[in-house]
């Protein structure tokens, strides 16, 4: 079994309305070019910068579904959960795109923590915002994972 450190948070250390901020990270026109062979999503508006020229925003972008997953690996570092599954996205909104070059970074809220299997984990409702450097929320949505909680000693096997 994988010893837990000491900043790794379980569900009961987490209470509606806490809220945590990620490291930032720059988004590079590598990693939209990596993420379009990844996705097989060659959109000229991610990733040909004559036709995104004319395009709504004047430059290409990256694709929405980067900001989610670039958005998924901040929010691991914070909060630190021991998080056990990843369960649904409940809802997701792009409200701005994200340009090359810029500095994005997640706040975190927790809304719910509901206990579960006689307090060994916990389904955790997240509200996250992706954010840019200006400030601006450029996506956000809810989320769902399942936390682990403090170990529980000698607990009879679930049936």
């Amino acid at each position: 079994m994988a010893k837990r450190t000491v900043s790794t948070l379980t569900f009961e250390d987490l209470n509606p309305g806490d809220e945590w901020e990620s490291p930032a990270r720059t988004v590079t026109e590598a990693d939209v070019v990596a993420f379009a062979g990844l996705s097989g999503d060659y959109n000229p508006i991610h990733v040909d910068h004559h036709s995104a020229a004319d395009n709504a925003f004047g430059q290409p972008v990256a694709h929405g579904l980067l900001g989610v997953a670039i958005a998924s690996g901040l929010a691991s570092y914070a909060p630190r959960v021991d998080t056990m599954a990843f369960v649904a996205i409940e809802e997701w909104r792009f409200l701005q795109p994200i340009a090359f070059g810029d500095t994005i970074r997640v706040v975190t809220e927790v809304v719910s923590v509901q206990p579960r299997a006689r307090g060994r984990r916990a389904l955790v409702t997240w509200r996250r915002r992706l954010v840019n450097h200006r400030g601006v929320v450029v996506q956000e949505g809810t989320t769902r994972t399942l936390v682990r909680g403090r170990a529980a000693p000698d607990l009879p096997p679930e049936g």
